[in-house]
């Protein structure tokens, strides 16, 4: 078994920063024991210039410390650009998969399809600068200076294990007070962001039917529920912060006594000046505690969101390579294809099964809810199928690298969603603008005109979900990308419901030109207009065939039972 198999990619990740973080805590340990230089400096003072009123000896004794500020902070300086680097290379190395998981956890309607785990990798990446992971760092300082108090003494370094140990109890009822408010505050923050995002998606229904208020309200309830488990982890926390202060202060109080007392019975190694290096030294080693009482909410947020990114990746791992395929030709054969939305056991498709040869137009037709759009996600590659195939060119739709397979496919989805961008970029997939390429689309839909009447034409803005476009528009803007490049396969869903007649006649005539240039086509419809240029027809009710074939025979049985349907007497006569 290869161990690194079993690692998570979130540890494999921190793993190949091991270089930062070893150069970082190398730094860390030389700054820490720069931090004595104030006490060493009064020391010497004391005892160098006092007594022997030396001008030259402040003045050299002043610049060395000064010069070890400088280097202190250079050194400072230089960790912060190390893990200021660690958190890019986290980044490099982390941020497109988690982009592609959230894609992909969207499509497949799992946990995780929302922008939270994007935040939830900058919690991770921003704690590499956090003080706690720093207070780590200067750890091992702390157990030198612990050596050091026991050299003066034995008895002011068990003093000092013992403030250490309380500190390290403090800590623990931190957490354990904390944690469970805080989870439970992070999760309902993110509840209370996704009904807000919610909320603004819908927000012309919300206005129109006058649902702002009652909206409002729920939306306060969550945010309230927000703001008093965060209140109630604030509060636990800020109690224990201020325990670790105190004692931290009272530790080196303490040793500043006991060091006196020591010294007095001729008992601290060192002499006089060791009580102030023991004051100093005990308030060091408790330092990176104190440290890590005080920033625990982050520790906790961080391991949250380590723990729900974690997840996330584990749950969709990263995709084996495929081998490259040919371009499709757009030969299409769907086999006994049973369906249910992700996540749902509930059947939406049952054995449904055609075949389409290369350049054929096929109608798919059926009341609502008969499984017309679940079909179409499933012959795009958008779903998976509970049991049966959607094969193009004989090749399993749902597994093939939509990358290499998408230029050669278009698809128009019943809700047509636009991007930020300009209308060139949105018919060009966002990739490279190839004008020539965009115009003919624009052109094959009857949107080439009326994009020229715009003042900045192809490079006017269709703002955010296309809101700068009438309905009608943004459906021919996405017709229009569904076409670009000359697909082999194209799968519309109801691409003419917000279209007028001459849309729906430019409709027609882009089906031909496609259907001319051997490009296969399916195409979910309620409007009897698609059909005059079908070659075959499928009719779904209640996600199963009812009928499949020529477009005129089929038809033609359709009419027959609907004819037996309405004079059930004649039928039998005629039986």
């Amino acid at each position: 078994m290869n161990p690194a198999k079993n690692t998570s990619e979130l540890r494999q990740a921190m793993g190949e920063l091991k270089p930062y973080f070893v150069n970082a805590a190398w730094l860390s340990l030389v700054a820490s024991l720069l931090v004595l230089m104030p006490s060493a400096y009064m020391l010497e003072v004391y005892d160098r210039v006092v007594n022997s009123r030396s001008h030259m000896t402040l003045a050299m004794l002043t610049l060395l410390v000064l010069v070890m500020f400088v280097v202190m902070e250079v050194l400072d300086w230089a960790r912060g650009q190390l893990m200021h680097q660690a958190s890019l290379a986290l980044d490099q190395s982390l941020s497109k998969r988690i982009f592609n998981a959230i894609f992909e956890a969207n499509r497949k309607r799992v946990a995780g399809g929302t922008t939270q785990p994007m935040n939830d990798f900058r919690t991770v990446r921003e704690f590499l600068n956090n003080p706690v992971l720093i207070a780590c760092m200067e750890a091992p300082v702390s157990l030198v200076f612990l050596v050091l108090i026991f050299a003066m003494s034995p008895m002011l370094g068990w003093s000092a294990v013992v403030a250490a140990i309380l500190q390290t109890f403090i800590a623990w009822l931190n957490q354990r007070s904390t944690q469970p408010p805080l989870l439970a505050a992070n999760r309902s923050a993110i509840a209370a962001q996704q009904y807000a995002d919610g909320s603004l998606r819908n927000a012309q229904v919300i206005e129109s039917m006058g649902m702002l208020r009652d909206i409002h309200r729920r939306w306060m309830e969550k945010q309230r529920e927000f703001l008093n488990l965060q209140a109630t982890a604030s509060d636990a926390g800020g109690a224990f912060q201020a325990a670790s202060k105190f004692l931290q202060n009272v530790t080196s109080s303490m040793l500043l006594g006991l060091g006196a007392w020591l010294l007095l019975r001729n008992e601290l190694n060192g002499g006089s000046a060791m009580m102030i290096i023991a004051s100093v030294l005990g308030g060091r080693v408790l330092a990176p505690l104190v440290q890590i009482v005080t920033q625990w909410q982050g520790v906790v947020n961080v391991r949250d969101a380590w723990s729900r990114l974690d997840q996330l990746l584990s749950a969709l791992p990263v995709r084996a390579p495929t081998m490259a395929l040919p371009v499709p030709h757009g030969s299409l054969t769907v086999e006994a294809l049973v369906a249910a939305a992700p996540g749902s056991q509930l059947p939406i498709l049952r054995g449904v099964a055609f075949a389409l040869n290369a350049g054929e137009v096929l109608a798919v037709v059926g009341p609502s809810a008969s499984g017309k759009t679940t079909l179409a996600r499933l012959l795009v590659g958008l779903w998976p199928a509970a049991s049966g195939k959607v094969r193009l060119d004989g090749v399993d739709v749902f597994t093939w690298d939509k990358s290499e397979l998408g230029p050669h496919l278009g698809y128009l989805p019943q809700g047509v969603e636009l991007f930020d961008g300009t209308l060139a970029e949105n018919i060009a997939r966002f990739g490279t603008v190839e004008m020539h390429k965009v115009e003919a689309a624009a052109r094959a839909v009857g949107l080439h005109e009326t994009i020229l009447a715009l003042p900045q034409g192809y490079d006017s803005p269709v703002g955010r979900e296309g809101a700068m476009l009438s309905g009608g528009q943004r459906q021919r803007v996405g017709l229009a990308r569904a076409l670009y490049g000359d697909p082999m396969f194209v799968v519309l869903d109801e691409p003419n419901s917000s279209l007028d007649e001459a849309g729906d006649a430019a409709l027609a005539s882009a089906i031909l030109q496609l259907k001319a240039r051997g490009t296969t086509l399916v195409i979910m419809t309620h409007r009897a207009s698609v059909l005059a240029v079908a070659d075959k027809m499928l009719v779904l009710q209640e996600g199963q065939t009812r009928a499949f074939g020529p477009r005129d025979e089929v038809l033609a049985a359709l009419a027959k039972a609907s004819a037996q349907a309405q004079n059930p007497a004649a039928a039998a006569a005629h039986a």
